[in-house]
């Protein structure tokens, strides 16, 4: 499914172009278009864009290609990856929007304002595909979105990997914090971290109505590439663009892993967990012990992983609080990216209950 304009009555959408009408300050020309688009930050459009057609610059489905010969800047790798992820959680709430309806939510019992703030976090997202955009120099490409499946079978389905999303994206972006190499990038990632951080709270507070207060503080998990290379579950193989580059880059293409969520464990702070493999585990060396490193708030606690029942347990953290990432290592704590072995997995503690959603 790539995505194309579809016809809408929105005003700010004619013919594949934007309308300037009285925001003319609001829009800016793409250096290989003659169409003006909208500016985040300056025009509403990245919040106020209304309907099942697809906002720019969602609409797109090719990447853009560089239009200068030079060295690559020192940031465009990372908005690379960032791009990449960015069209897959765009893509997520696009196919939301287009699926379901007010009603589809308010049957279950739902608000009925959570439809629009559906819409609303779709064109968040896609304001954020023309920010990271924006970012990456015109001496490298600007990857387009793949085609995307996230088993969206209901309108509960599409709850919990909202809840998810939005609880990873935060979780990525702090990784993410840490590779930049400018402090006006880590400004810019913290200003959309942020951004992720009020969905989330919406989410908790609307559809979980539950405390949206996770503790102290977030999760940090410092290989935010791990992170990102686990999105590629909700790609359709073959599907990407050939101009695309390497997503993510680098890659270490590690041996993925979910959790039995059918246990009789609650899967939360202090008891066992199973972990599933969805792809090929790695090669134990039966002489190496191995460690499942937990990562929760500003805490990293190691705990002896059973590489026979593919079984450990989850360290005394503050119950059912944020986001627990756990990944299985040679080396307590997983100090290097290369000591890591296997994952990650996100273990979504809050709302309480929603891990055992599976």
């Amino acid at each position: 499914m790539y995505f194309s304009v579809a016809s809408t009555s929105n005003p700010r959408l004619t013919n594949n172009s934007f309308s300037l009408h009285n925001h003319h300050h609001a829009f800016s020309k793409h250096s290989s278009h003659s169409t003006c688009y909208p500016v985040p930050g300056l025009s509403n459009y990245y919040s106020d864009y209304r309907g099942k057609g697809v906002p720019y610059p969602g609409n797109l489905t090719a990447p853009i290609m560089p239009t200068t010969n030079g060295t690559a800047a020192p940031v465009d790798l990372l908005f690379q990856n960032l791009l990449s992820a960015e069209w897959a959680i765009f893509s997520f709430y696009q196919q939301g929007v287009e699926m379901f309806n007010q009603s589809s939510f308010t049957a279950l019992g739902l608000p009925n304002t959570t439809y629009d703030r559906v819409q609303e976090i779709r064109d968040n997202e896609a304001g954020h595909l023309a920010i990271f955009q924006s970012q990456i120099s015109s001496n490298s490409i600007k990857p387009g979105p793949c085609q995307y499946a996230f088993g969206l079978t209901s309108a509960v389905a599409f709850i919990v990997t909202l809840t998810l999303l939005e609880i990873a994206s935060m979780a990525f972006l702090t990784g993410l914090v840490e590779q930049a190499n400018t402090t006006g990038t880590r400004a810019a990632l913290t200003a959309i971290g942020e951004t992720e951080s009020r969905h989330n709270t919406w989410a908790l507070m609307d559809i979980w109505n539950t405390n949206p207060f996770a503790g102290p503080s977030d999760t940090v998990f410092p290989y935010a590439n791990e992170i990102l290379e686990s999105t590629n579950q909700f790609i359709i193989p073959g599907s990407c663009p050939i101009q695309n580059p390497g997503y993510p880059y680098p890659n270490q293409k590690l041996p993925q892993f979910t959790y039995n969520a059918k246990t009789n464990s609650s899967l939360t702070s202090g008891t066992e967990i199973q972990y599933v493999f969805e792809t090929a585990p790695p090669v134990w060396n039966d002489t190496q012990p191995y460690y499942a490193v937990f990562f929760h708030e500003l805490l990293n606690i190691s705990m002896p992983f059973n590489t026979t029942s593919n079984t450990t347990t989850i360290p005394d953290f503050d119950v059912n609080k944020g986001l627990i990432v756990g990944v299985i290592a040679d080396t307590p704590g997983a100090p290097t990216l290369d000591t890591v072995v296997a994952g990650p997995v996100l273990l979504v503690e809050q709302p309480a209950g929603a891990i055992k959603l599976g």
